[in-house]
């Protein structure tokens, strides 16, 4: 009988300010998903987004997963550490004419309806430029553990999108796949606002010639106005000087359903409780989740 794969899993923060409460939220959720398989747990720091990242984010967010016992394994990641390894790639792509330049304003490059304007075009590569990469009519297919069977086909060539923005950051399309594909991730759990990017990584897998990992996208925490929480919308940093009360509300939050004798129940006590009964079908077919 053939050995089973290990489960590897991870959580990838953007150091653009203290970690709240929905980020911790997926953190909990991907962590518990992990462990309950007997799985490995990585920490990567998205951090390629050099115009908004935020001094000493970093040390919070590693201080702010220490203190709620979300140890991972392994060295930490960082992006900014993998640009050469992107380069490659980008370079594989470009010569196996899947990618080309775009020289389309600001304004036309951050739109989600391109036109395809500089599909056919010759873009020389000394004018500032973005790099996108070429769609075809496949359809893209994955069965997602919470949120069931996805169909998207990426039409050409109004779904060509950035891999590498005209200010020479590498996109977050493009990188994550290259990562998770480097640090081996096979199992992603993230929130539901990334839903709509998984058809794109995973073309992006295909034509890389990478596996394409399980999914499982939780819902989104929002706000009694109904945003999502994030740091656009001012969400608080989790509060470290009481862990234990932050693991049970997140417990909570996840439909787990925490004892009440839990309350105030140690770090380590909550965690093993969370691991042998995580049952992350309770969040099927939810897309966001209200604060109390």
């Amino acid at each position: 009988m053939p050995k089973k794969q290990t489960v590897i899993g991870r959580f990838a923060p953007s150091p653009t300010g203290p970690l709240h409460l929905g980020s911790a939220y997926t953190a909990l959720a991907s962590f518990l998903q992990a462990r309950s398989q007997q799985g490995r747990w990585h920490l990567r720091i998205d951090d390629l987004d050099t115009p908004r990242n935020r001094s000493g984010s970093v040390a919070s967010i590693l201080n702010t997963l220490d203190s709620l016992g979300l140890h991972w394994d392994g060295d930490i990641a960082y992006q900014s550490q993998h640009l050469g390894l992107y380069q490659d790639k980008l370079d594989y792509l470009l010569q196996n004419n899947w990618l080309y330049r775009c020289d389309c304003s600001r304004k036309i490059l951050s739109s989600e309806n391109y036109s395809g304007y500089c599909r056919n075009l010759h873009v020389s590569p000394d004018v500032p430029h973005a790099l996108r990469i070429k769609t075809d009519t496949r359809l893209i297919i994955f069965d997602d553990l919470l949120q069931g069977r996805i169909t998207e086909q990426l039409s050409e060539p109004q779904c060509d999108f950035i891999v590498k923005r005209k200010d020479q950051v590498i996109a977050y399309q493009f990188a994550v796949v290259v990562d998770d594909h480097l640090q081996q991730v096979n199992e992603i759990v993230r929130g539901c606002d990334l839903l709509t990017s998984t058809p794109k990584q995973i073309y992006l897998q295909q034509l890389l010639g990478y596996p394409t990992p399980h999914y499982v996208h939780v819902p989104v925490i929002i706000d009694q106005h109904g945003y999502k929480l994030s740091k656009q919308t001012l969400a608080t940093a989790v509060d470290t000087h009481n862990p234990s009360a932050v693991l049970f509300k997140l417990l909570d939050l996840l439909k787990q359903q925490p004892p009440v004798d839990l309350q105030g129940a140690s770090v380590s006590g909550l965690l093993d409780w969370g691991i042998a009964h995580w049952i992350p079908e309770a969040l099927k077919n939810q897309r966001t989740r209200s604060l109390p």
